[in-house]
């Protein structure tokens, strides 16, 4: 699988380790954040790494900042995209299976290493469930 992963320079780190762990699954990883602790605007890197799962050069993208949410914010801004931001493996896997979310966020300086990496591979590995879910997702695909 093709997963595009960014981050500002909150998430270096914890990107690596994600990175890491996907790589050693044998999924192939597009790194489209920054390498280094220099200061970069997250919503730079929403956009980048949104384009790559829409245009379907990836199948999921994973965002990391100081708590997800600023990330998140301005990923949900892009149409066609259902960022979540995950604060575990039960919010990791209800945004796939009720909201079909194609991006989770993450917060490097609110989430442990280990439950980062828990929460992304929740999110790849389950399927949306489509039914009701789907006419919901249908509402929030629908321009106002």
């Amino acid at each position: 699988m093709k997963i595009v992963i960014g981050n500002d320079h909150a998430g270096v780190d914890l990107k690596n380790k994600v990175k890491e762990e996907l790589r050693k699954k044998g999924h192939e990883v597009i790194n489209v954040g920054t390498d280094t602790l220099d200061s970069v605007d997250y919503p730079d890197i929403a956009a980048l790494a949104s384009e790559k799962v829409l245009s379907g050069e990836a199948q999921f993208g994973v965002l990391i900042c100081g708590t997800g949410i600023g990330i998140s914010i301005s990923a949900n801004k892009i149409k066609g995209i259902r960022a979540a931001l995950a604060h575990n493996e039960f919010t990791a896997k209800l945004s796939r299976l009720h909201n079909d979310a194609n991006i989770i966020a993450l917060g490097a300086r609110v989430l442990g290493d280990s439950l980062a990496i828990a929460c992304v591979e929740t999110f790849i590995n389950t399927e949306f469930e489509g039914g009701r879910h789907a006419r919901r997702v249908g509402k929030i695909e629908k321009e106002v």
